[in-house]
């Protein structure tokens, strides 16, 4: 496999990284009829793909660099012949004038590997938008494969509401679920948790790629978006299922974490965040997830305020 660095190829084609987020990968090779899509910007023909009508659940990656790019919940049928989606990963695909100056085009924005082309004001969905792209771009990560392609992190800072809505648009987050962690009770309810005799505290469970996103990265962002000085609340939120807490997945995790905190430390936050060890994190009910982009609202007790620069 011919080994190629993506902030090399990154830098020559234009496309705008974050250095911290770029990580060193092996890009794949590719066949004839993938490069002459991928790299020569080509279509492939209708209906000859094997995503067209496809709906598994997991993930989508691009086929040359392997960066996650779509949701399988993202995926809908427009009957145009190619895979359609509504939505991307959050900064996974970058929209740019085709060159034929009637489109736009879409590109992986790791490895600039053309996707397809992007179309709004379809009314096909309530997104208003269709990703139309080529099978041939795409590799699939089943849901029982994820945890072998991506990362996850679970953060704790009050109601889970408001720290999903800030991760969710991150870029290179995939999904964001809220939940329960902590506790000594099996699938804790709600109510149990708000009770305080599960020993549960709110949590978000982040899915993450770390060829888009930091751990690091995501930690500041979870830092910066609560107040990780409150004991046991968090606004209005008061209980120690609100409490302040990161759930370290292996030492690694744990020496950035404290590597943080001690960077607050040193500019006078009095941080009483928790680090404890992963433990078994549990979804909660179906109404609590993705709750202000269904209800149209901005969370009551989360803001962001820059700490670290």
């Amino acid at each position: 496999m011919k080994v190629k660095y993506i902030i090399i190829t990154a830098l020559l084609a234009g496309l705008s990284l974050n250095a911290e987020n770029i990580m060193k990968r092996e890009w794949r090779d590719l066949t004839k009829s993938e490069k002459k899509v991928i790299v020569d910007k080509d279509t492939e023909r209708a209906r000859s793909g094997k995503f067209d009508k496809f709906y598994e659940t997991g993930v989508y990656t691009c086929r040359r660099c392997g960066s996650a790019l779509y949701r399988s919940d993202d995926k809908f049928d427009s009957r145009c012949g190619w895979p359609a989606f509504d939505d991307a990963v959050s900064g996974a695909v970058k929209q740019v004038p085709d060159a034929d100056g009637r489109r736009v085009e879409i590109l992986c924005n790791v490895c600039g590997g053309h996707l397809g082309h992007v179309f709004f004001g379809e009314k096909l969905t309530s997104a208003n938008t269709r990703h139309c792209v080529n099978s041939i771009s795409m590799d699939f990560v089943s849901r029982d494969d994820i945890d072998d392609h991506f990362s996850k992190a679970v953060f704790a800072g009050g109601c889970f509401w408001g720290v999903e809505y800030y991760l969710q648009q991150m870029p290179g987050v995939i999904s964001v679920v809220s939940g329960y962690t902590g506790g000594q009770k099996a699938n804790p309810t709600y109510e149990e948790v708000c009770s305080g005799r599960s020993g549960h505290i709110e949590s978000v469970e982040v899915l993450y790629d770390p060829a888009q996103i930091s751990y690091e990265a995501l930690a500041k962002r979870f830092f910066e978006i609560h107040d990780p000085t409150q004991v046991d609340r968090q606004g209005p939120d008061k209980g120690e299922q609100y409490k302040s807490a990161v759930f370290y997945a292996d030492d690694e995790q744990k020496r950035i974490l404290d590597s943080l905190i001690s960077q607050l430390k040193n500019k006078r936050y009095k941080v009483v965040t928790e680090l404890r060890a992963t433990s078994v994190f549990y979804a909660a009910e179906i109404y609590h997830q993705d709750y202000y982009f269904k209800n149209g609202k901005t969370p009551y007790c989360h803001s962001p305020v820059n700490r670290f620069d």
